[in-house]
């Protein structure tokens, strides 16, 4: 059975592109949603398995110009948990 946890991160602009590509490539993430200081979501998108590289370069481009543009946020992962069966 699979397990659905939720994790958030709290980075500053400069540091958003780093972190988001940092959980990409840990591969249990099912999606990812980014937040202003406020709460106010900016962007939200879906991992899906084996799904990376060129597909993405269009949302870590728009990520990497956010980063700019604001300061504090929240990154928030969605993980996919494999429980182990006894």
């Amino acid at each position: 059975m699979d397990k659905h946890t939720k994790e958030s991160f709290e980075v500053h602009g400069e540091n958003l592109l780093k972190k988001v590509k940092e959980l990409i490539q840990e591969g249990n993430i099912r999606k990812i949603s980014i937040h202003k200081k406020d709460g106010e979501e900016i962007i939200s998108f879906p991992l899906t398995l084996g799904v990376v590289g060129t597909l993405f370069a269009p949302v870590l481009a728009a990520i990497g110009a956010m980063a700019a543009l604001i300061g504090d946020c929240t990154i928030t992962v969605e993980r996919l948990d494999k429980e182990e069966k006894e």
